[in-house]
This record gives C-alpha cells, structure tokens and sequence, in this order.
C-alpha cells in the first residue's frame, strides 16, 4: 500500500513539474524575463505618476518629468515612502521587485531626494531593464 502511495505521487510530481516549468516561465511562447538585480535606463516612477507620464503625449513627456520630480515622506528611520512623481534614470542599478502587467515592472531603486538619496520602489518599462547575470 505505502510503495503503490508513493509511486502514485512520484508520478504526479513527475508530470506536474514540466506544467508547474511551463506556466511560471510563461510557457514556451513567450519566455518571461526573470531577475533579481538589472540595470535601468530610462524613466521611472510612482505608479500613478508613471501611467500619467506614459500617457502624455510624446512632444509633452520632456515637460512632465520636469514639472513631476520625484518626491517622497522620509521617516525617521530612513524609510521613503508615499512617493509621488517621476524621476529619470540613467544606468542605475535596482533590485527587480514584481511584475506590474506585461509591460511594466516595480523595482527598488535608489533615488535622490531632497535629504539625500534613498531606495525607493518605482514602476519602470520592462524593456528598459536590462538583467545582470
């Protein structure tokens, strides 16, 4: 009975784990990006900000990040939080947070503020990460 029980959840484990491969990698039709640490180089932001930048129209976006810097609360103990804005990085090096939708992630990026420069979680174009291997 215990050899028939474990030879039942080989098998289950067996094929469940090329499916389980399959759907977190997004199949074999599209491979999905997976990452730890990468590289930016672009504009980023908080997500409300970010979608209204994205929605700016091309010739008006130089004007927006200007008129939206990034500004976020700084607790005592260091913490940025309830951030606002946009801000434009250049090479910067984040840490891949999560998946927003299929064209934008949240990474945590160090950011300059006015009391200096802090990491903060930011929405950013997936194509403008590059990964580190």
């Amino acid at each position: 009975m215990r050899y028939l029980l474990a030879s039942t959840l080989a098998a289950v484990i067996a094929v469940a784990s090329p499916a389980a491969k399959a759907e977190t990698s997004g199949g074999s039709d599209t491979p999905k990006q997976q990452c730890a640490i990468g590289s930016v180089t672009g504009v980023g932001g908080s997500a409300q900000s970010f979608r209204e930048y994205l929605a700016t129209p091309d010739r008006d976006k130089y004007r927006y990040l200007a008129d939206n810097p990034i500004q976020c609360k700084v607790s005592d103990e260091g913490r940025a939080s309830g951030c606002t804005g946009v801000t434009s990085l250049r090479h910067e090096r984040v840490s891949v947070y999560d998946d927003i939708d299929s064209a934008t992630m949240a990474v945590v990026a160090r950011v300059e503020l006015d009391r200096g420069t802090y990491p903060v979680i930011i929405v950013v174009l997936k194509q403008d990460v590059q990964c580190e291997e």
